[in-house]
């Protein structure tokens, strides 16, 4: 019986075709103890910088290419940043232009009509009658428009259209050309007596003089809770509602209140 079972060990060949695989001590199948270290100090590298290479791909993961969706978005973002630029571009140079119109005296920095009105709501609607494009500001002394219409002789034009649609009603304009205030009052669309700034001044609220100076614009004021109207938010047929409430009717006559 043992004998068979050692035939069978002859029959099995070793790694390198010998048939000694019972031999401990046979080619191919002794290391000693220095191989065995070596081999396993190896194996223990291997390992270790496959757990690194494994670690840096986690920490690091690949870029991932921009899909059709990520492309369009940065097209339309860049595409959009272009537009914003040219109009910022355009914006500036308007302003550039509007400046140095104004320096030159042909596009007025602020216009004014000052009233002896007491309700700016009516004074937008007397502007929309006379087509003037104007925010109106309330004070104790009167309503005052604030002109939108500056380029050229758009001031003067505004003021004698209101003094003619509004028969007897007198209106001071006030300009700012140039760094250069002048006030003259108009009658039924004809200039009148002319006032110097500070004797204006006087007379108005104290926001007229800071918006012909330039120390306050219209942007503060509304910041400011002035009561505003414009007459842009206003049609023919709500104007002439404004004024019928403001106006009596008497006998041959009427009156503005």
């Amino acid at each position: 019986m043992s004998d068979d079972r050692n035939n069978d060990f002859d029959d099995f060949q070793g790694f390198d075709g010998s048939n000694d695989f019972g031999d401990p001590n046979a080619d191919g199948m002794h290391f000693s103890e220095e191989e065995l270290e070596a081999a396993m100090a190896g194996f223990e590298q291997e390992f270790k910088d496959a757990e690194a290479s494994k670690n840096e791909r986690t920490d690091n993961p690949p870029s991932k290419a921009l899909d059709s969706s990520e492309a369009s978005d940065d097209a339309e973002s860049s595409e959009s940043s272009g537009i914003d630029d040219m109009l910022n571009a355009a914006e500036d140079s308007l302003k550039f232009e509007d400046e140095l119109q104004g320096l030159l005296g042909n596009r007025a920095k602020v216009a004014v009509i000052i009233t002896r009105l007491t309700s700016p709501r009516l004074l937008a609607a007397f502007c929309e009658l006379s087509d003037i494009s104007a925010q109106c500001i309330g004070s104790a002394q009167g309503a005052v428009a604030v002109l939108r219409n500056l380029d050229g002789d758009g001031p003067e034009a505004a003021v004698k259209d209101m003094t003619i649609v509004v028969a007897g009603m007198p209106a001071i304009l006030a300009v700012n050309r140039a760094d250069k205030l002048e006030a003259t009052m108009y009658v039924e669309g004809k200039a009148g007596k002319t006032f110097a700034p500070p004797v204006l001044f006087t007379s108005t609220a104290p926001f007229v003089e800071d918006l012909m100076l330039g120390i306050t614009d219209m942007n503060a004021l509304e910041q400011a809770d002035m009561t505003i109207f414009d007459s842009a938010d206003l049609d023919r047929d709500a104007a002439m509602s404004i004024i019928a409430e403001h106006t009596r009717f008497g006998r041959g006559a009427s009156s503005i209140s």
